[in-house]
């Protein structure tokens, strides 16, 4: 009965050990926080671990160096920047918890056991809606 009891305690000590270990690495998650500054130096996106745009600071020089779709370019590109960086950080701190040779990337993704045919979208028809007047068909 004893060692049924220190294999049950074991266990427990086990549980408790990885759930603190996910919880840590759920705050380290919750706490990123990547900026990326464009190459001009006008621009600078901040993302969360998710790639969320969380700030956006653009320099008042922006609006006199860029035309509005030039600058739209420039924020999405120091974006996209700063996504990659988060991505590269939660990889890094999802990499020690996870089994060998688990993907961090796919992970994040969702579809580190998926194949590739699993993962590619079904081709979708292409249903021309030209000249389709439901209107007019006299149906209801």
């Amino acid at each position: 009965m004893a060692d049924h009891r220190a294999q049950v305690e074991d266990l427990l000590a086990d549980y408790r050990r990885g759930r603190d270990q996910l919880a840590g690495v759920h705050r380290a998650l919750a706490a990123i926080n990547e900026s990326s500054t464009s190459p001009c130096g006008l621009v600078t996106a901040t993302v969360s671990a998710q790639g969320l745009l969380t700030a956006l600071s653009v320099a008042d020089g922006a609006y006199r160096s860029y035309r509005p779709h030039e600058l739209a370019e420039v924020i999405v590109a120091a974006t996209a920047a700063a996504a990659a960086s988060a991505s590269r950080v939660a990889c890094e701190i999802m990499a020690p918890v996870l089994p060998s040779g688990t993907d961090p990337a796919a992970m994040l993704r969702g579809t580190a056991d998926l194949t590739p045919a699993e993962i590619d979208p079904l081709p979708v028809e292409d249903e021309s809606f030209e000249d389709v007047h439901w209107l007019e068909s006299g149906k209801p």
